[in-house]
């Protein structure tokens, strides 16, 4: 072990066991640096040394990505545990990357504030944000990238980098911060994350209308999005036949249980309106896919136009009879995203993803296999087609000309 490393986290290095794998590359340390100092010191070390290293939070999105062409260090940022600043008059938050969200929302709930990602996942927020994963809320408050105002990172040779800062209006220099967002560690190390808040609502309520075939799903998606009622967030939860769509509503009491009611008149008989949530709302199929290695699963994530709803739910109950697999959807129609479980056999996954990347391109789209058993993962190319290839590897080489950072995790290799 490098004496640098070693000395860079104050002896908080240890040696690499089989849980610290990524994709099957195993790595040889595991280094656990507590400040931004820290981190640019374990940096500078492996990059002086010629070392790999990826970034991991709580490791719930480690087998997202490619397997890292090489691997030395897996930086763990947990014990970047701290809350840095709360300013909840501006409604603005400082927070180190090793927060787990779940903290960070019990952090600023006592002054009736949120940050705008749900559901409340398990990871970290360095996690969060370096794999830009959203939930149902973002069609009110924006994706992750929207919520970010500044951040601190640490450069692949140690050098550490501010963007943005604590005001919503920030408008100096690069904005680094939305580049880092869903780079997938391979750019820099995110150590601190500046977040606008917003405050928790008085009274919510859930709309929802079971719909039966691709049709009547279209439809009462956009019954909500041209709604005058603006909801929060609309969700669909599909199995592939049937479903249902919910739309979320949020204000002061009054008006928004009538808010509920007109919502509910524009939907139909069919529709319900409660006070609870329905119990698949917010169980993403990013948090409860596929996890462990031994899963014969696969996860997709799935982009398209709002009009294509209906198009792209039709695609996925076709998967049963196209390729003979079983395909479960759920997401945001409103704002074009959402995820879907393929379960079958490698062969027949890996036509159902061609398919739905086909029916996903003429919708605008795109289909990302987040997590897959390696029969899928060794048949095609988990980021599929990207666009600005040139453009992208080019922004590597800048920041990381010895990759030394993910090498591999990335679209197209990067």
């Amino acid at each position: 072990m490098p004496d640098a490393l070693l000395r860079a986290c104050d002896g908080h290095v240890t040696e690499a066991s089989d849980d610290d794998t990524v994709l099957g590359m195993a790595p040889r340390w595991v280094a656990s640096p507590a400040t931004t100092a820290e981190v640019s010191a374990v940096m500078s070390a492996a990059s002086t040394s010629g070392l790999a290293v990826v970034p991991r939070g709580s490791g719930t999105k480690l087998r997202w990505g490619n397997p890292p062409r090489r691997l030395d260090v897996v930086l763990d940022t947990t014990r970047l545990d701290r809350l840095v600043e709360h300013a909840a008059g501006d409604l603005i938050l400082v927070t180190g990357a090793g927060r787990p969200l779940a903290t960070l929302q019990e952090d600023v709930a006592a002054s009736a504030q949120r940050l705008g990602i749900d559901p409340t996942r398990s990871g970290t927020i360095g996690g969060t944000v370096a794999t830009g994963t959203s939930g149902p809320m973002r069609l009110r408050h924006g994706a992750v990238r929207d919520l970010v105002i500044g951040m601190t990172l640490v450069r692949a040779d140690g050098v550490v980098a501010k963007s943005g800062g604590k005001v919503v209006k920030n408008v100096a220099g690069y904005d680094l911060a939305k580049l880092l967002t869903g780079s997938f560690g391979t750019l820099g190390v995110i150590t601190e994350v500046a977040f606008r808040l917003h405050p928790v609502p008085g009274e919510r309520r859930w709309v929802t209308v079971s719909v039966d075939g691709p049709d009547a799903a279209q439809d009462a998606v956009q019954s909500l999005v041209h709604s005058q009622q603006v909801p929060v967030a609309v969700e669909v939860d599909w199995d592939g036949a049937t479903g249902t769509v919910a739309a979320l509503l949020e204000g002061h009491a009054e008006a928004t249980e009538e808010c509920a009611a007109t919502v509910a008149r524009e939907l139909g008989d069919d529709s319900h309106v409660s006070g609870s949530a329905p119990p698949w709302w917010g169980e993403d199929l990013e948090r409860e896919g596929p996890r462990d290695r031994g899963s014969s699963r696969t996860l997709v994530r799935v982009t398209h136009e709002i009009a294509g709803a209906g198009r792209l739910l039709r695609a996925t109950g076709d998967l049963r009879e196209r390729c003979g697999v079983l395909a479960s959807y759920r997401g945001s129609p409103a704002v074009g995203v959402g995820c879907a479980v393929l379960d079958g056999e490698a062969t027949t996954v890996v036509a159902a993803v061609d398919h739905l990347r086909a029916t996903a391109a003429a919708l605008g789209g795109a289909v990302v296999v987040l997590e897959a058993p390696d029969a899928v993962r060794d048949r095609l190319d988990v980021w599929g087609p990207a666009t600005a290839l040139d453009l992208m590897r080019s922004v590597k080489q800048r920041f990381d000309p010895g990759g030394v950072l993910a090498p591999g995790r990335f679209v197209g290799g990067i």
